[in-house]
């Protein structure tokens, strides 16, 4: 079954390239956000952003189980779902869309609480939901900034 899932857990090999694979896959889940944000309007991408959060979450955790490796490095569907769940949030703006890509990326990787609570939460489950609170803390402070104003 490995070999059905890994494209899509993988983000069709995006999750393998050789250097800081889930900021690669968070740049496409960018870069693909921005034509479904501006035809479609935000709430078709937040709802992109939790139907693939119940995928991911389904996909890695047979991704993780079959390649026996506790959150594989390489399965980075949970980044692209995390980081539409920002952008919905976002302005549809190069500084909106930039904010929600660099706070995404430092929340994931940072892991403040209770980002790192989540992640500590079994197979798929664990591996998806860390990245969709990096989402969703990320979407609410890009929100903020542009309600005030400030993007």
């Amino acid at each position: 079954m490995t070999n059905r899932i890994a494209p899509f857990a993988t983000l069709f090999g995006i999750g393998r390239v050789p250097l800081a694979p889930g900021t690669a896959a968070s740049f496409a889940a960018l870069i693909v956000a921005v034509p479904i944000h501006y035809l479609f309007g935000s709430y078709v991408l937040f709802a992109l952003a939790i139907a693939t959060a119940l995928f991911g979450i389904w996909v890695s955790g047979i991704y993780e189980r079959e390649t026996g490796r506790h959150d594989p490095q390489d399965c980075v569907i949970d980044e692209a779902a995390g980081q539409w769940l920002a952008c919905a949030f976002a302005p549809l703006s190069p500084a909106g869309y930039v904010l929600a890509f660099l706070l995404f990326r430092l929340f994931d990787v940072a892991k403040p609480w209770p980002i790192s609570k989540a992640e500590q939460l079994e197979g798929g489950t664990g591996i998806v939901a860390d990245d969709m609170l990096a989402g969703l803390i990320a979407g609410v402070v890009v929100y903020l900034f542009s309600f005030s104003g400030f993007l």
